[in-house]
This record gives C-alpha cells, structure tokens and sequence, in this order.
C-alpha cells in the first residue's frame, strides 16, 4: 500500500515522535509500505513522519547509488556520538519537493537501532550513509533539513516552502533520490 508523503507544513513533520515498545506484524507491514512508498517517490530514505506516522522509525536504500549497499530498517534509532569532521552536500527531501541546499554534517555518526527482529546494534557510519541517518534522524526528532540552513538562505525560500505548504507544489515535482 502506498502512504500518502507529507509536506512541508504538516503538524506531523515537526513533532517528536514516539518508541515503539512492540516490533509487530503492523510495525513490518508499516516497513513495507513504507519502502513500496519510498520507491515509489523515488527516494533512498523515508521516516514515519513523512507518512503521518509519529513512531520512532526510519528506512533507507543506497543501493540505487552504491551497489554494495541494501535495505535497512532502523527502529527507536538513536544518534549517540558525532564525529568531529564535516563536509557539505546538496541534499533534498520528499517533504520538500524541488528544494535542493547545501547542508554541513558531521561525515561519522554513532547509532544504536533496533531492527525488525528486536535486535539491537551499535553501529559507527561513515560519508553518505552518515548523512543519509542524520537527515532521517532529523524528522523523528521533527527537525527538516531547511532548519540547518541560514537566515538568508531560508528567506530565499520562503515563497516556495509557501507554495509547498499550500498544496501548489507536490511530490511527484521532486527529483530523483531524494531523502
């Protein structure tokens, strides 16, 4: 089933989201329409927010981009160190359609997840991946990628976010691989 993506505006892409204390068959089914979505809006990753879910869960698919990657699934994620290097990278967001910047993160994070299992893991993650988890982490704490831009660079936008908020620009104007 394929959830509607929610953009820019929605109440539900700036709350912080909630555990998930059982990892059920609605959790997997959850999963799985979320990567049929993802796919869908040709994205390589997509957190519950963006489909009006506030739970603790994000999916991710590099493959489209690097062939030694697959699909991941990340249940109550949590970020528990940073590294100290940064770099830049135009990133978009399906909740954002056609809006494209330069966003600075850290280039290696420290995750501890769950998978579909339960299983727990402690994971180091570098370049693109790292960057990638970030800009999902972001939406389950209700942070969107603009929110690291500066002033300047957030009032250039402010008639399109308008017009992504109003409903005149949607989804299917996004460009490929987005987050």
């Amino acid at each position: 089933m394929l959830y509607e993506i929610q953009t820019y505006g929605k109440k539900v892409l700036r709350r912080k989201t909630e555990e998930i204390s059982i990892i059920d068959d609605t959790i997997r089914e959850i999963v799985s329409n979320m990567f049929e979505s993802m796919y869908a809006a040709e994205g390589i990753g997509l957190a519950a927010p963006q489909v009006d879910k506030s739970i603790r869960l994000f999916v991710i698919d590099l493959s489209p981009i690097d062939e030694s990657e697959s699909k991941r699934v990340f249940i109550n994620p949590k970020i528990v160190a940073y590294g100290d290097e940064t770099d830049e990278y135009e990133e978009g967001c399906l909740s954002i359609p056609t809006v494209r910047e330069i966003v600075t993160r850290p280039t290696t994070i420290r995750i501890i997840y769950q998978d579909l299992k339960g299983d727990t893991f402690e994971e180091e993650v570098d370049d693109f991946l790292a960057r990638v988890i970030q800009h999902e982490h972001d939406h389950l704490e209700g942070i969107l990628f603009v929110d690291h831009l500066s002033k300047l660079k957030l009032s250039l936008l402010k008639k399109t976010l308008k017009k992504i908020e109003k409903g005149e620009i949607g989804v299917e104007a996004s460009e490929n691989f987005e987050l």
